[in-house]
């Protein structure tokens, strides 16, 4: 799926009506409940909602003719204030339902072919299927259920769950066996083993996930969740004094202003907004094309400090290609190239077909037809070595150096001298040498280059820039390991890395009290992956290495794991910002509603009315309607996320305290300042 693909519109018509239908059943008490701020500003509502209906019953002054009016028109704003949070959260999970709609069309009770213990093929439906139950699905079906492929070689089909239109290969046997239900065949057939119960797959849990209703809140939410408690009790602490104090100095205080002053002083603008930056994070990483298992997976990869990443495939293509041919001392480059092709003609892989396009470029003598008379002789791990077998009896082969060496040496052949020193030249260059050898005779060396991917130098130093180190593991020697290290711009290698190496990496790395994240895909990558903070599996890869990690590329890109951290790390700056913002705002509002409450009474509280509020009550009532009308302006911000730039932790926190701290105190005082010119004149028209 393409980045263009990704970009959807922020809010639909379906998800805005279903939004509001959430923000009014989200009023629930026991639901409400879950966020004590927001809690606190229902119970403010109902308990103004009876003193609009009987206005002295908490014992305000019988005498104020305004103070039904006023009481009602507190109680509509801390009503809008609730809607207006519950909002918030209801299209982010709005976003996350309309998702979750499309991947529910995937999915679909079929007909299957399960395969009994005696060979035997009956039809049955996938919602019967068991674990280790063996299908059959032809070209043209649907795969029933998640699991492994036993048997067989095929196209399929992903494209209902990754959204990529290019048939994938799945075959027994590889770290591409892995199929996910709903998925179709497109060619040949499968024969698969079940590997989820009903009910569990892949495709289930992603709905689920999608949806929010597996959503928990994560150790920092849970955390900065207590702390907006504890700032909301101190608050309450504080008003109820204030009530007693204001008592005492004769001033007669309503007590929906104190109710007023409350819900302005408590963070309601992050108390509102909370689990909607964490929906959305989450909603941000699916849309991606990955799905996280859980929210904390997503906040984990915000807090990563060191990248465990493998060569093939993420830092480089994997595919090594011909870049030159170096001939021995005494051989010809034209000979070179001829034998090089005459071993390569029939070879199927990448390997041998760019061996044949870069002789073609350079101007081999060998023609295409060549290939009629020869014998191709395949690469085996055993023999490490291919090549050709021509009618009149010559042998070529190409293969590892120690390979060749040794067959010519047991031939009774002789080696150039020069030979060690072009291999160990090309390792050196990050390549991996061929040697081609025609009738026991070496004639030099085939220099086979895995590219590293473009763009990958840049992406390394932004990740160093925010404090990020880069390992590469990688199965080659550490003279060729430290060549691509370099060009690829990693911090660290591991070379001739072995599965156990790299679970040792991130023990080590875990030791120092780092959090560690990596990709993998196969079987032995699953001890890894679950070892790791971040473990990001390939959606190509086997069941353990998905069932290991905490988050699924659906994509299959190694290099993804680089954006999945910067989703992460904007999701805790999301966060920050906007509690710097809420707590910020308090300072703004204290100065329209202190100096309103006492001015009055205590001539020189006018001080502190540096705004030059009209009214005590315009001054109360415009700091309501903003504490209200901020929550629904942030919405955008806390769906799509403050704008994430590579930098030091010291000079992020210097930045956004700037921008949301000093934001957070000059906005309101503007904001309250513009409703305070709006609201005074009405209030007027109303006598209060």
């Amino acid at each position: 799926m393409s980045k263009k693909q990704q970009k959807t519109k922020f809010v639909t018509n379906d998800i805005l009506r279903s939004s509001i239908t959430g923000a009014f059943q989200k009023l629930h008490p026991k639901y409400m409940v879950k966020n004590p701020v927001m809690f606190v500003v229902e119970i403010g509502f109902v308990l103004t909602l009876i003193m609009t209906i009987v206005p002295t019953i908490f014992g305000d002054d019988a005498s104020l003719g305004y103070l039904r009016s006023y009481n009602g028109i507190v109680c509509a704003i801390l009503f809008v204030t609730v809607l207006f949070a519950n909002f918030a959260e209801s299209v982010a999970e709005g976003r996350g339902k309309a998702q979750a709609a499309s991947l529910k069309k995937t999915k679909q009770d079929t007909q299957s072919r399960l395969i009994g213990r005696d060979g035997t093929e009956s039809t049955v439906s996938a919602s019967r299927l068991k674990k280790d139950d063996i299908v059959l699905v032809k070209a043209g079906e649907v795969i029933p259920n998640d699991g492994e492929v036993v048997e067989g070689i095929a196209s399929v089909d992903e494209s209902a769950i990754t959204g990529e239109s290019a048939p994938v290969t799945r075959e027994a046997g590889t770290d591409f066996s892995s199929v996910t239900g709903g998925t179709t065949v497109v060619s040949d057939w499968l024969k698969i083993r079940i590997t989820s119960r009903p009910g569990e797959s892949f495709l289930d849990k992603m709905i689920a996930l999608v949806e929010g209703a597996s959503r928990q809140k994560t150790p920092n939410e849970i955390a900065l969740n207590t702390l907006l408690v504890g700032l909301t009790v101190i608050f309450m602490i504080v008003v109820v004094c204030l009530y007693p104090f204001a008592t005492y100095s004769g001033v007669q205080i309503p007590v929906s202003t104190m109710i007023a002053l409350l819900i302005c002083l408590i963070p309601t603008t992050i108390g509102g907004l909370l689990s909607a930056i964490g929906i959305a994070g989450m909603d941000r990483v699916t849309r991606f094309n990955v799905i996280a298992m859980s929210g904390k997976a997503v906040e984990a990869c915000g807090d990563v400090d060191t990248m465990i990443l493998d060569k093939t495939g993420t830092i480089t293509f994997g595919n090594r290609l011909a870049a030159d041919f170096y001939p021995v001392k005494g051989k010809s480059k034209e000979d070179l190239i001829d034998y090089a092709v005459m071993s390569s003609l029939c070879d199927p892989t990448p390997e041998g077909k760019s061996t044949v396009e870069l002789a073609r470029s350079l101007g081999t003598r060998i023609d295409d037809n060549a290939a009629e008379q020869i014998e191709f002789i395949e690469f085996t791990a055993q023999s490490k070595m291919s090549g050709a077998n021509l009618p009149n009896g010559s042998i070529i082969r190409k293969g590892a150096a120690d390979a060749i060496k040794a067959m010519v040496k047991k031939d009774g052949g002789s080696i150039p001298k020069d030979l060690d020193e072009i291999v160990e030249r090309i390792a050196g260059l990050g390549g991996t040498p061929l040697v081609v050898s025609a009738d026991n005779v070496i004639y030099g060396v085939i220099y086979l280059k895995d590219t590293v991917k473009p763009g990958l130098v840049e992406r390394f130093q932004r990740l160093r820039d925010i404090g990020i180190k880069t390992i590469m593991c990688t199965g080659d020697n550490p003279l060729t390991a430290a060549t691509i290290a370099k060009e690829a711009g990693v911090d660290g290698f591991i070379a001739e890395c072995r599965p156990e190496d790299k679970i040792t990496a991130i023990k080590n790395e875990q030791a120092e009290g780092k959090l560690v994240a990596m990709t993998g895909d196969g079987t032995n990558d699953a001890p890894a992956l679950a070892q790791a903070d971040v473990g990001l599996a390939m959606n190509s890869g086997t069941a353990a290495a998905k069932e290991a990690a905490n988050m699924v590329d659906l994509d299959s890109d190694p290099t993804k794991i680089l954006e999945v951290v910067e989703i992460g790390k904007q999701l805790l700056i999301t966060r920050g910002s906007l509690t710097t913002f809420s707590i910020a705002n308090d300072v703004a509002k204290y100065f329209a509603i202190i100096p309103a409450m006492f001015t009055l009474v205590i001539p020189q509280m006018q001080m502190l009315n540096i705004m030059k509020l009209s009214t005590p009550m315009s001054a109360i009532l415009s700091a309501l309607i903003f504490n209200a009308i901020i929550i629904p302006c942030l919405i955008p911000i806390a769906m799509r996320g403050v704008k994430y730039q590579p930098m030091s932790a010291e000079r992020m926190l210097l930045k956004n305290m700037g921008i949301y701290g000093l934001g957070g105190i000059i906005v309101p005082f503007a904001g309250i300042k513009l409703i305070d010119c709006i609201v005074a004149p009405l209030l007027s028209v109303l006598g209060i």
